[in-house]
């Protein structure tokens, strides 16, 4: 079976439940759409379950971009845009765009844990497709967290490369994608549908699976929709939803 899920940010106990549901087998895989991390503590923790299995497979997400381009500190592979008037402390507008958009909790976890295992994170994510293309029952799907590279060219204006298109574009009106169904995380649902809680959102060509997992149970000020982690199997398009309450707490961090 195959099943898909995004932007859990660090909701363990969420993530959990999902996984306690599908009972992943062996022989099935489990495709993450970014941004695992941020905005909640456990990020890191859910990020290295993820890595050290074998039947799950990972596209890059803003969140985990964002941790690079502040973490890694490394001009050979994220240099200043040429076509853009950075100043000289580039990389520290990079760190203050991450804590805005909460990434200070993960930077607090990632403190505690060995330099060889911070290494081993950045270089997996580093290495991260933005897109990945397969196959079910017949169905052609394209996994992004944001955007099939596919369409960069016809908003290359708006972005400085397909790496940053793929994590952090955001559609007003989504173009026609033939023969393809295209499912993302990135936006949360309730920007396509009134749902409550929110639920995957299924437009045939484009599958948006972000039903705000960072929203705590009381819902959301700004949408009023009650948040909760989706994952979607593609062999049949069932939907799972987490049965456990939004948390903002954390075991007490081990050294690593």
């Amino acid at each position: 079976m195959i099943y898909v899920m995004s932007d859990i940010h660090g909701q363990k106990r969420r993530f959990d439940s999902i996984m306690k549901q599908i009972k992943l087998q062996p022989e099935d895989t489990l495709y993450v759409l970014g941004d695992v991390i941020d905005r909640n503590p456990d990020g890191i923790k859910i990020l290295r379950q993820i890595m050290a299995m074998p039947n799950a497979k990972m596209v890059l997400g803003n969140h985990e971009l964002m941790m690079l381009e502040a973490m890694m500190l490394n001009a050979l592979y994220y240099p200043p845009p040429e076509n853009e008037d950075w100043p000289e402390n580039y990389y520290s507008h990079k760190r203050s765009l991450w804590y805005r958009n909460g990434g200070q909790v993960t930077h607090d976890y990632l403190k505690h844990i060995k330099k060889t295992v911070r290494q081993e994170i950045f270089e997996y994510l580093d290495n991260l497709p933005l897109n990945i293309e397969i196959t079910v029952n017949g169905r052609q799907f394209i996994l992004t967290h944001a955007a099939p590279v596919d369409l960069y060219e016809q908003y290359a204006y708006k972005y400085d490369c397909e790496r940053d298109f793929a994590v952090w574009m955001r559609f007003e009106r989504f173009p026609l994608m033939e023969d393809l169904s295209v499912i993302f995380g990135h936006t949360p649902t309730f920007h396509f549908q009134y749902e409550n809680p929110m639920a995957v959102w299924d437009a045939e060509s484009w599958i948006g699976i972000d039903c705000g997992c960072m929203l705590p149970d009381t819902g959301d000020p700004w949408s009023g929709s009650l948040g909760r982690l989706a994952c979607l199997r593609l062999e049949d398009m069932k939907t799972f939803y987490s049965e456990e309450p939004y948390y903002s707490n954390t075991e007490e961090t081990e050294e690593l």
